[in-house]
């Protein structure tokens, strides 16, 4: 036969080498079968796709796109307007009263100083949400691992309250002269802090 070569070249193959295309084929193929399920693929070779698919598919990534362009980080709140502003306020004195002051906050001092009108401080304000936002961040443990509520204590809570407690911090002129209000705990307020069974 002239078809076929003279010589069959001597090949030094491993012997495990053969199973191992095997199993590559095996998963290529398992793979493939996913593809094709979650992309509702059933006819198609691999590597192909319809015209109504790639183009469902551009459209589908522009709007992906646009969506990205759209959604924003969270607001720095001093720069939100009512009644964004008032909604994110009720939002912050729930985790301020419910979770912040019960957990982290002692009875208020000279030393140590806390207004239980805090939210009339435009800076106590402003820190406390930060600190808030972190809190949500690093609270995950799907965004965060398990070294978030670390972190956060040490690099947000911590200088947050430090700031904001400290003899000349926002609340000084709260316990001088007219400017004096009394200083409280808030009531316990159902939270986080504090799991409820039903």
């Amino acid at each position: 036969m002239a078809d076929e070569p003279e010589e069959t070249p001597q090949l030094d193959v491993p012997v495990g080498m053969f199973e191992d295309i095997e199993d590559l084929k095996a998963q290529v193929a398992s793979l493939t079968a996913l593809v094709k399920t979650l992309t509702g693929g059933e006819g198609d070779e691999p590597g192909e796709a319809s015209a109504d698919r790639a183009e469902a598919a551009g459209g589908e990534a522009a709007e992906s796109e646009a969506d990205e362009e759209e959604w924003q980080y969270p607001p720095f709140i001093l720069l939100l307007d009512p009644p964004e502003y008032d909604d994110e306020l009720r939002a912050l004195i729930e985790w301020v009263e419910g979770v912040l002051v019960p957990g982290y906050l002692a009875e208020p001092s000279a030393d140590a100083r806390w207004c239980h009108l805090w939210f009339e401080h435009p800076v106590a304000v402003a820190r406390l949400h930060a600190c808030w936002l972190a809190w949500q961040e690093l609270t995950d443990p799907a965004t965060c691992g398990y070294t978030g509520p670390s972190t956060w204590h040490r690099d947000h809570l911590d200088p947050c309250v430090r700031e904001l407690r400290a003899p000349n911090g926002p609340f000084t002129a709260c316990t001088k002269g007219e400017h004096q209000v009394g200083h409280r705990l808030p009531g316990r307020v159902p939270s986080a802090w504090s799991h409820e069974s039903t």
